[in-house]
Formats: C-alpha cells, structure tokens, sequence
C-alpha cells in the first residue's frame, strides 16, 4: 500500500492526492503536521529517497530560517529537527515498499505508481 505523507493547505500535496485518487491504487494518507513521524520513520524514508537528511528540509520555511539557517548539523540533528518541528519535512512523500518520492514535481508519482 501507498503512504502520503500529506499537507492538506501544500497545493502540490493536494494535487499528489488528486493522482492518487484517480489512480484507483490503495493508500494511505499521514496527515503529519498533526502525527508528525518518529525520527525512525524519518530515517526509513530518507534511505528510501537515497539522499541525505538535510536534503528533506524546506529551506523556504519561516521557521527553517528562523532556528536552522546557516547552521552545519548532522543527519540526526536534521533528523531530530523534523521531529521537533514537521513543518521543515518537504512534501508530499510518498512511500510504497522501499520506494519513496518527494513528488516535485506532481509527474514523480509515476515513480510509485509504475
């Protein structure tokens, strides 16, 4: 089964779940603003994305450029910062198996779907 990793108010999020929904696959949606991942989901999704930690983050937030800009943290510091404050996870993600996408843009769904 799918997981999106969903921002309801994010217009690519909702446009990520558009596709989902008229693909006629199975998933599931994780509203993580409001469940926001453990720091070991994080690091199962970010292996699965193949990239670094610090690679997940918006850098576009208010609250990245408040509290992280400038800043060299580890990959478990970044980690541990997307816990604290989900709000810095890029999105939509979508995980099936050990796959992931960040889907930016919306055609990297294909990537899931096959």
């Amino acid at each position: 089964m799918i997981k999106i990793y969903h921002n309801n108010r994010c217009s690519k999020s909702r446009c990520a779940l558009a596709v989902l929904e008229e693909s006629g696959e199975e998933f599931e949606i994780v509203n993580y603003l409001e469940a926001a991942p453990t720091a070991e989901e994080l690091r199962s999704i970010i292996s699965k994305l193949g990239i670094r930690a610090h690679e997940l983050v918006r850098k576009t937030e208010a609250i990245y450029k408040e509290k992280y800009k400038g800043k060299e943290l580890s990959d478990e510091e970044w980690i541990a910062a997307m816990v604290i404050d989900p709000i810095l996870i890029e999105r939509p993600i979508l995980v099936s198996g050990d796959r992931a996408v960040v889907a930016r843009p919306t055609e990297k769904i294909h990537e899931i779907l096959g």
